[in-house]
């Protein structure tokens, strides 16, 4: 009778339940040691067989096997590697690269499978070593320890479907797979695709890693389908990637910040300096197009890449989506990427299946001002330090990152604003509100009403464009939208403009008065825009009846709030010239409202 304080067999039980999200997560544990063994080409084998139901013959996942052209391992580290908590990478010296725990391969193995052939050799196929764990054994008791390598031929079928058998390399191969969630070859293949190509996009995109995946009938071997992983870039910023055309072959989002779109922070941590780097960027406008690009192709893509990009090592651990909100679709247009060395794994917290950074993530949703709380960062960053804080160091970081985020939500809203100023062909029709304002206000000037405006029509038109182009400039709409609303206002001979802009004071809008017209900027940071103007200006295609009356009604509510805070605001003036100058502008307002109103019943 054993005494041990915990029994073998109940340990590895408990360790299948390690935290692999699926079966991609726990395949790219083992591309992470494939890399680490200086392989240049890796391919996924995902093999089937027919299985006879009650009903009727489909195909199921059978085995799954990893091969690489790495250096591949003799006996002793072959051995290490099938050891839980074990490997060449556990000392602090030598985390310079992905590899580290010394969990990876038995631990993601086991997660998917109950037993986990590996064959690796160094001198030539023919010379492979192979050993293997056995949970059933393992749970038995009939296996106690990894087998000691022994020579050993590599099953026909992976010979003939693989391609790497070179010089060295190493081969994973998984049987009795009783925990894999998807259940053909090519539903493992299209699901690990996207994931595969984002975790190791830096390494496919500059051709040092070529990841070749096939599935294939194990009893037809001769019959597969194959593809190559294409880098999945989250942030957007790489050519001929996964993306959907038109963007396949291009960048679809800008570096953002000018030339601080890559910030270095220098992390001073035990008693070595560490560079943090930490990149942003931002949708172009012509991936934006129309109401809803969410719904093209190349945003549906985007909305599966929403979060802050992990990169430990060029490796990405984790697109964290706790820097996003689930409601705000803008966040799909913009992309954060923070890329930290090993030698940080303990501050960012990086797990031991290097699935996330605890420690950096729980600070997505810190509140740096309550944090401060009067005091300077400097102040804070040194009381954390001090008490051996995981936030101290992380301060600054977090804090550009949060305000960055902010900042650029602001511009897309501003993009987008600007560009639905136009849409199809708004300010050419003749019953556009612009066109019945303008109508009245020339009512209004022949009655004797004069505005400043009025002055400006005298300047050339050339002149009135250009004060006009200013002045949506200088709110962010882009130069050629901008240039193009300039002439078409004053081509078309209209006296009125709306532009949306994110205006910084508690305005709903702003009134310009420039080039002869009157230029109405809707403030979008104003929950006014959200209640009234936007809401009603989303695309209804798709929606039914039930929908679209909870949106008029959220619109009624606006306008009815909207309406009792002018009415508090005249309650809370002083008695006498205040008071009354608040309601003598309802009244004119009021009188001039109804005019534009009555003309567009017309």
């Amino acid at each position: 009778m054993t005494h041990d304080i915990v029994p073998t067999h109940l340990v590895v039980k408990a360790m299948r339940d390690n935290g692999y999200k699926n079966a991609s997560y726990a395949l790219a544990e083992l591309m992470d040691n494939s890399i680490q063994a200086d392989a240049t080409r890796v391919e996924l084998l995902c093999g089937q067989r027919e299985y006879k139901g009650d009903y009727r013959v489909t195909m199921r996942i059978h085995q799954i096997a990893v091969l690489d052209n790495g250096k591949g391992m003799d006996a002793d580290t072959l051995r290490i590697a099938l050891q839980f908590g074990n490997g060449r990478y556990l000392e602090a010296e030598n985390h310079t690269g992905i590899g580290r725990f010394g969990m990876g391969l038995p631990s993601s193995s086991i997660s998917q499978c109950t037993k986990v052939d590996v064959w690796s050799w160094q001198n030539g196929v023919d010379s492979a070593l192979h050993t293997y764990l056995d949970l059933k054994k393992i749970e038995s008791g009939e296996l106690a320890e990894v087998p000691e390598p022994l020579p050993l031929a590599i099953p026909e079928i992976w010979r003939r479907v693989g391609s790497l058998f070179e010089k060295s390399g190493t081969l994973v191969m998984w049987s009795d797979l009783d925990r894999i969630m998807f259940k053909t070859a090519n539903a493992i293949i299209d699901n690990s695709e996207f994931l595969i190509g984002r975790l190791y996009r830096s390494f496919l995109n500059s051709g040092k890693l070529q990841i070749r995946m096939v599935a294939f009938n194990m009893d037809i071997p001769n019959q597969l389908e194959e593809k190559y992983a294409l880098p999945n870039d989250p942030g957007y910023l790489m050519e001929r990637t996964s993306c959907p055309t038109p963007w396949d072959k291009t960048s679809m989002f800008s570096p953002w910040g000018g030339q601080y779109f890559e910030v270095i922070h220098v992390i001073r941590f035990r008693d070595q300096d560490h560079e943090v780097k930490v990149r942003f960027s931002l949708a172009k406008e012509q991936a934006r197009p129309g109401r809803n690009p969410g719904a093209l192709p190349h945003g549906k893509h985007a909305a599966k890449n929403v979060g802050l990009s992990i990169v430990r090592a060029d490796r990405e651990l984790d697109l964290d989506r706790g820097w996003s909100s689930p409601s705000d679709a803008r966040d799909r247009w913009w992309g954060v990427e923070i890329d930290f060395p090993p030698g940080l794994d303990d501050l960012f917290g990086v797990t031991n299946n290097k699935q996330s950074a605890r420690n950096f993530s729980e600070m997505a949703k810190l509140d740096v001002e309550m944090l401060l709380d009067g005091k300077s960062m400097e102040e804070v960053r040194a009381e954390l330090e001090e008490d051996d804080d995981p936030r101290g160091p992380l301060l600054d970081i977090v804090n550009r990152i949060q305000t960055s985020i902010n900042t650029m939500r602001r511009v897309l809203r501003a993009q987008k604003a600007s560009g639905d100023d136009d849409d199809d062909g708004k300010r050419h029709n003749p019953n556009s509100t612009e066109a019945i304002a303008t109508e009245a206000t020339n009512e209004r000037k022949e009655e004797g009403h004069a505005g400043k405006t009025d002055e400006q029509e005298s300047q050339s038109p050339q002149e009135r464009e250009r004060d006009i182009q200013q002045v949506l400039v200088d709110q962010g709409v882009a130069e050629q939208k901008a240039e193009m609303l300039a002439a078409t206002t004053v081509s078309s001979g209209l006296k009125y403009l709306f532009s949306k802009s994110d205006i910084e004071t508690p305005a709903f809008f702003s009134v310009t008065l420039k080039g002869g017209a009157i230029i109405i900027t809707l403030n979008t940071n104003h929950p006014a825009y959200s209640r009234l103007v936007e809401i009603l200006q989303e695309d209804v295609e798709g929606e039914d009846e039930e929908t679209l009356k909870e949106r008029l009604a959220k619109a009624r509510d606006g306008l009815e709030l909207l309406l009792m805070a002018w009415a508090r605001y005249e309650d809370e003036q002083p008695d006498g010239r205040l008071r009354e100058a608040a309601k003598k502008a309802r009244w004119e307002w009021g009188q001039i409202a109804q005019r534009f109103l009555e003309s567009e019943d017309a």
